[in-house]
């Protein structure tokens, strides 16, 4: 399979799961329309980069929680309660794309 076409997959899977929960709350639209993007970008991010000296293993919660951190200013900005949420999805999603990454890609 493509990579790219691979990655997309695993994005738009990644992302599905992480709003599923936002949707049982009922959070705003706007919230989970841009938690289903962060994530369906960074699974694309994560799979198709290459970082020297970092370990497979540690890829995909680093990136992830790297392209996280403009989010979470902005959201800490308003509200600190769920920041710790966040930045935990970031990594968990993140290093469960890197392990799909290197053992099914």
């Amino acid at each position: 399979m493509n990579m790219l076409v691979f990655s997309v997959t695993v994005g738009l899977v990644v992302g599905i799961i992480d709003i599923i929960p936002m949707c049982i709350q009922r959070l705003p639209r706007h919230s989970i329309v841009a938690s289903f993007f962060h994530f369906f970008f960074v699974s694309i991010v994560i799979l198709n980069i290459e970082i020297p000296f970092l370990p497979w293993w540690a890829k995909g919660g680093i990136v992830g929680c790297a392209l996280m951190i403009p989010m979470l200013i902005y959201v800490g900005h308003f509200d600190k309660k769920p920041l710790g949420i966040i930045a935990f999805n970031s990594i968990f999603f993140g290093t469960i794309v890197g392990f799909v990454g290197h053992y099914f890609a």
